[in-house]
């Protein structure tokens, strides 16, 4: 069915502090002759929000351009500009920690499951604004979610107009502005040029179960279930060729990551319970201990051995265990992209009951 003969039409823009972004889209949309929205959609931090609804709304941007080009009504109020939600359920200020880029991917994958699971509904999804983690959020989840009549894509605006704090479309009539910069050269608005540029994204919908379309969860959830439908994820541990076996992809680990992910592998097949980090000037004895077994069965220099062994002499701190954690978990990003999510060390719970261990199941894990 083609996008046009949807009667609800949602545009869905993530948007930072260039909330123009939604103007941009719409202008380019009705010059491509494509079908405009019947409504649209924000999200953003607090800050982001609040400058959408003083620009958009109370300074009549929106209006400006509906006006100006005669488009069709478009629904778009307050109540359409949503705040995403931090850990605690409470509005977002910003992304700025793992925590808040977590909570950030599954407040954005649970509104694109939300306007996905009408199949009389049609979804644009823009990814011109916001941080670079919004949008490939944002993108990710229409690939888990999109369906055949949705749509994503980019706007291109020429230079200097892009990013320009006064620019939001190219208007019907001469309007002047001035560049940015030391130049602070007059610009003319009409002679801007905006192209709207769609995305071709891969559509895992059809592999997700129906718990995961219609209920709430979290991203990850969401990711790992695709995961597995495209093939079973795989782990294979070598400690004497210092290797990981990551589905097909083979990795060498240093002997210090190494041990710390074979330690939690351990616990996993040991069906031992998730681990808490320990806690700020604290010492684990245990933790020391069983990663030290791990450490021992690893070919390495004798005085590295004596190093590390000394250092966790009075246990493990907070400090070395983040540290392991997430040397390993970037590396794995960096080696394996979005077919990293299975094989991290995760993350369970909210603080201050944060607790950590592989996302793998037990049958998923060997050594050899």
């Amino acid at each position: 069915m083609d996008e046009k003969t949807y009667q609800r039409r949602i545009l869905l823009a993530v948007t930072g502090l260039s909330p123009q972004v939604v103007t941009e889209t719409l202008f380019a949309m009705h010059q491509q002759g494509s079908p405009l929205p019947t409504e649209v959609h924000l999200l953003s931090t607090t800050e982001g929000a609040q400058r959408a609804r003083l620009t958009l709304l109370t300074d009549h941007w929106f209006q400006r351009l509906c006006e100006d080009f005669q488009l069709p009504s478009i629904c778009f109020d307050a109540e359409h500009i949503h705040v995403l939600d931090d850990a605690q359920k409470q509005p977002m200020d910003d992304i700025r920690s793992l925590i808040d880029n977590q909570a950030a991917a599954d407040s954005i994958s649970e509104w694109i499951r939300r306007f996905t699971s009408d199949d009389q509904t049609s979804l644009h999804v823009s990814i011109a604004g916001g941080r670079k983690t919004m949008g490939f959020y944002a993108g990710y989840a229409l690939s888990l979610f999109g369906r055949q009549q949705d749509r994503l894509s980019h706007v291109l605006v020429s230079s200097p107009y892009e990013s320009h704090p006064q620019f939001y479309y190219p208007t019907p009539t001469s309007q002047i502005i001035y560049a940015l910069g030391q130049s602070s050269k007059p610009l003319d608005t009409k002679e801007a040029q905006v192209t709207l540029a769609d995305i071709p994204f891969v559509r895992l919908r059809h592999g997700l179960p129906e718990m995961i379309l219609t209920g709430k969860s979290s991203f990850s959830q969401a990711v790992n279930i695709a995961q597995e439908n495209l093939g079973p994820a795989c782990l294979r541990i070598n400690l004497n060729q210092q290797t990981l076996t990551l589905g097909s992809k083979a990795l060498h680990l240093p002997p210090a990551e190494l041990a710390f992910y074979s330690w939690f592998a351990r616990r996993k097949l040991n069906h031992q319970s998730a681990l808490k980090c320990p806690s700020e000037g604290g010492l684990e004895m245990d933790y020391a201990h069983d990663y030290l077994t791990e450490y021992r069965q690893i070919s390495q220099p004798v005085a590295a051995m004596d190093r590390t062994a000394s250092a966790l002499a009075q246990g493990m701190d907070k400090n070395f265990f983040e540290q392991r954690k997430s040397r390993i978990n970037q590396r794995l990003k960096a080696e394996l992209g979005i077919h990293a999510e299975a094989y991290l060390i995760q993350a369970i719970g909210r603080r201050p009951g944060t607790r950590y261990e592989l996302g793998l199941a037990v049958e998923q894990i060997d050594y050899f």
